[in-house]
């Protein structure tokens, strides 16, 4: 028996340039996003928590794909639902190349359409994680050894 494979990707993040919209030959709609996601981290040399910046590029297909290219601008803050596909190809100077993009099932568009950077930019208020030192560790072994495993 085979196993079952998830694919799912989950991302928000901001657009760092404007949609572009083309058509395939058989006259279906397709996107191309470009999404800004940061990463924090703290620099070892002064101990402070920076932002490091991971690019992706997305692939929305269809009537969604059409809004997104009407309705989004560079900057505009999304939610993206989808799953990852890897493609190969061969460039004009022959060399092989890769890339890994996201295919969106769905796209939500985040913070206002004005453009206000207060409302569809994703910053932490405080510069700081969260703090997690609330959370305990569940005790070990505890509940009946005969209670029912539902599965």
């Amino acid at each position: 028996m085979a196993a079952t494979n998830i694919n799912r990707v989950v991302i928000t993040g901001n657009l760092t340039r404007d949609p572009e919209l083309r058509s395939t030959p058989n006259g279906t709609s397709v996107c191309k996003l470009r999404i800004a996601c940061n990463t924090r981290r703290r620099d070892p040399g002064t101990g402070n928590w920076v932002d490091k910046p991971n690019y992706f590029d997305v692939t929305v297909w269809g009537a969604q794909g059409e809004n997104c290219a009407q309705y989004l601008q560079k900057g505009r803050a999304v939610a993206i639902d989808g799953r990852l596909e890897w493609r190969e190809w061969v460039d004009q100077n022959g060399n092989k190349r890769q890339a890994i993009d996201i295919i969106a099932d769905s796209v939500q568009f985040l913070g206002s359409r004005d453009g206000a950077d207060s409302v569809s930019r994703f910053e932490p208020q405080d510069g700081i994680p969260a703090d997690t030192s609330d959370f305990e560790d569940a005790p070990v072994g505890v509940g009946n050894a005969t209670d029912d495993i539902p599965f």
